[in-house]
């Protein structure tokens, strides 16, 4: 078909048509009388790309979602969109600070520490673009929205770079592969930011949280004792991702580095031990 017809399909201007198809897109066939020939599949594209562009997405990022069948570009650039949406976050807290008295000096200096640098979440996710990268930031980027600022931070970030460069993988059985990415195929920024605000409320206030969920719990619990569980994917997952933690130095150098990096985050895992401590106060014998 020609352009015309793709242009009322797909709602684009043929400009617009053209210009994706210059950067290369799209790559429709050329006819004997030099008109494009767009078929199926490049409607298809274009419809893709309407939908990317009104997402903000540029064109070099649209090109390598189109081609990336797995998913994880797209992943990749929501969780950068999630790192500027804390650096402006980042942004209203100073001028919130600012509102309630902070100095002008004093707003420009932290106004200056933001811009010198990039955050730690953003130098974590450029030393580790896969696997490694994306789980600090979905896990730990609303602890690390700010530049290092201190020699100790700079210390434990190093730590930490070491740590991840040199661990090793974790190789689940043949018949166990799948079932991660099965787990986690369509968990994004949203999904992972509601497990986050869960877990807010438990270590806010672990005594409500166990009150209010007690019958939920239960349920769980109970379910955990069961063969069905102890036979499941979900189990052996746990198992084989407990030792690893514990032998790899996860525990023992990770975690303490993150708390070393980020002060926040020593607050939020001195609150999720005690909120731990309350649950096994309540369900002894839980594992």
């Amino acid at each position: 078909m020609l352009i015309h017809e793709v242009s009322k399909i797909t709602g684009l201007t043929k400009k617009a048509i053209e210009y994706y198809t210059l950067q290369g897109l799209i790559s429709p066939k050329v006819l004997e009388n030099g008109y494009r020939d767009f078929d199926e599949k490049d409607v298809d594209r274009l419809k893709k790309i309407s939908v990317l562009r009104k997402l903000g997405i540029g064109t070099d990022d649209i090109k390598s979602v189109l081609d990336d069948e797995s998913g994880k570009s797209l992943q990749a650039i929501a969780i950068r969109k999630e790192l500027s949406l804390q650096r402006e976050q980042t942004r209203k807290a100073i001028l919130d600070k600012l509102s309630n008295g902070m100095s002008f000096p004093e707003a420009s200096a932290e106004l200056q520490a933001l811009d010198a640098g990039s955050t730690i979440a953003e130098k974590l996710l450029e030393a580790f673009p896969g696997y490694y990268g994306r789980y600090l930031c979905l896990h730990f980027a609303r602890f690390l929205g700010e530049p290092i600022r201190t020699e100790k931070q700079q210390a434990a970030y190093e730590r930490i770079i070491s740590f991840l460069d040199n661990l090793p993988s974790l190789d689940f059985p043949d018949d166990l592969k799948e079932y991660p990415d099965e787990m986690t195929e369509y968990m994004g920024t949203d999904e992972i930011n509601a497990m986050n605000d869960n877990l807010k409320r438990v270590t806010d206030d672990p005594d409500s949280y166990l009150s209010e969920n007690r019958e939920m719990l239960e349920q769980y619990l109970k379910y955990r004792q069961s063969d069905e569980y102890r036979n499941s994917p979900a189990y052996r997952i746990m198992e084989l991702t407990r030792e690893f933690f514990s032998t790899s130095g996860y525990n023992d150098i990770f975690i303490p580095a993150m708390k070393e990096l980020s002060s926040s985050y020593a607050e939020y895992h001195k609150k999720l031990e005690e909120a731990n401590e309350k649950f096994l106060a309540q369900y002894p014998g839980v594992e």
